[in-house]
């Protein structure tokens, strides 16, 4: 028997939106086929536009993003995972006293909403879009976090704020949790680096903090919200379609705009994404190749490659540096050389008839004479021969800079800029040479900046660092119980546990 034509249209039509259903609910590499037939060719006046390779490096990404849960870290990385995680727990918890912290405090304050997540160093619990707003810029409030040099970025002040705030949402371990951590910081840079790297921010006057932040955050928060390879997917457009910020905010003498800028906002843009995902929003599913992708609008000489070279060898944590010191990165290695003296020698301020410092001309410019305690090298330096060490308190007490002995001190003190060192740059490298009053002349040149991949502090040196940040805010005893959680966090059923230890009590 003949069916009416009708009849077989309408089954056709059901059996089609059945199939366009099934493969929505498919992963990437299922229907990469298909994407590939409807893919534009590669325009040689558009270098972004490489549709195949790009679709190929989605597949392997937006895999690698939702295996991330699951995926066990190698020790190394699980160490460094909690060592950056601790640092960044210190510089919220210490950042909750400065002015940045005032103004995300009375932002939750005036504007929070459902009570899941928690506001670091307060007793605040609002929804998880302000918790990663409000946490991200205690993490940047100052020059305390940590930093990504083959990227320019600083991706712990944005990752763990929206890792934190959607580990609550969605209450998972502590092993979850730390695993959102490690891709965050494997998905951020890699998208900086795909740009251009530490020539991008120069090159365009954006952002690349915020931009690198975004993508970042929006990767760790999509670890904690268990997306699915075709969510990841919507999660990077989405990601894409909120990474902003401009390089204006080194006009910005409060820090306040920085802080938002670096962490704040794109821990909050990061969350968002994941949060309307998670919800059921969709997206683009390549943002990375095709028309009017991201990769092309950034403007820059961009290879799509690079968002998947080494994933999963190489993991962007283990090259991410952790400051010794709690100032401007321009000021780290300086401090290193005048400390390495100070370990070798004996002599008072009184005692130096002068100090010069030798740095890259263009870090030079960006801490020479600063009117903020913790990016003017030369009062960091004249606190240095002082104290003979340089505590967080000291980097941040804004009345000594007019203290005499520091005025004095800090007189002595001569900035030079130095194309040779420039040509080394993003390597942090200083030369310190002092002479002393009775002829002595002392001097030191520090390559490898402690803290860095290249010359790493031990895990007692991240505690101690941690420790002179929280045992003020938090009481020694707590601040103590905090990094034994911290360090057994891979064993914890529910990050939640770990709230009363970051609440102000």
């Amino acid at each position: 028997m003949t069916l009416p034509q009708a009849t077989i249209t309408r089954r056709a039509l059901l059996r089609t939106a059945q199939l366009f259903a099934a493969s929505a609910a498919l992963p990437g590499c299922l229907y990469k086929a298909a994407d590939d037939q409807f893919a534009p060719s590669a325009s040689a006046s558009h270098p972004a536009l490489q549709p195949v390779v790009a679709r190929s490096v989605m597949d392997r990404l937006s895999t690698y993003m939702a295996e991330a849960a699951d995926r066990i870290l190698p020790e190394p990385v699980l160490e460094a995972a909690k060592q950056h995680l601790l640092d960044t727990i210190a510089a919220m918890i210490s950042g909750a006293a400065l002015p940045p912290a005032k103004v995300a405090f009375s932002f939750v304050q005036a504007h929070r909403g459902a009570s899941v997540a928690t506001v670091v160093g307060s007793s605040l619990l609002c929804d998880p879009m302000e918790a990663a707003l409000a946490n991200g810029m205690l993490a940047h409030a100052d020059e305390t976090d940590d930093s990504h040099a083959p990227s320019h970025s600083h991706p712990g002040c944005a990752v763990v704020p929206a890792a934190l705030a959607a580990a609550e949402q969605f209450d998972i371990s502590g092993a979850h949790f730390l695993r959102a951590i490690v891709l965050g910081y494997d998905v951020g840079p890699r998208v900086l680096m795909a740009l251009g790297g530490v020539d991008y921010q120069t090159s365009t006057h954006r952002d690349a903090h915020s931009i690198a932040n975004t993508f970042a955050a929006s990767a760790a928060a999509g670890c904690a919200a268990s997306l699915n390879p075709r969510q990841m997917r919507w999660l990077l457009d989405l990601a894409a379609q909120q990474a902003s910020g401009i390089a204006a905010w080194q006009r910005d003498t409060q820090h306040i705009e920085k802080s938002l800028v670096f962490a704040g906002m794109p821990a909050r843009n990061g969350v968002t994404a994941a949060l309307l995902v998670q919800l059921g929003a969709t997206g683009v599913d390549d943002i990375f190749s095709g028309a009017d992708n991201f990769l092309m609008a950034s403007g820059s000489a961009s290879d799509a490659s690079q968002l998947t070279e080494k994933l999963g060898e190489r993991y962007e944590i283990t090259r991410t540096n952790i400051k010794k010191w709690s100032v401007g990165s321009p000021i780290q290695a300086p401090l290193d050389a005048i400390s390495l003296i100070l370990n070798q020698n004996t002599f008072s301020p009184d005692d130096v008839e002068k100090v010069s410092v030798r740095l890259a001309a263009s870090d030079a410019r960006t801490v020479d004479n600063r009117d903020m305690p913790d990016i003017c090298l030369q009062h960091m330096i004249a606190v240095m021969l002082v104290d003979k060490s340089v505590s967080f308190a000291a980097a941040h007490d804004r009345p000594r800079m007019s203290d005499p002995v520091i005025v004095r001190t800090r007189a002595k003190i001569q900035l030079i800029p130095d194309e040779e060192l420039e040509r080394l740059h993003p390597r942090l490298v200083a030369i310190v040479e002092i002479t002393l009053k009775d002829g002595a002349h002392l001097s030191q040149r520090v390559d490898a900046v402690r803290g860095t991949v290249a010359n790493p502090m031990t895990r007692d040196e991240v505690i101690a660092k941690a420790r002179d940040l929280m045992d003020g805010p938090l009481g020694p005893a707590r601040s103590a119980q905090l990094v034994d959680a911290i360090f057994a966090l891979d064993t914890c059923e529910s990050l939640r546990s770990l709230r009363p230890l970051l609440q102000h009590q």
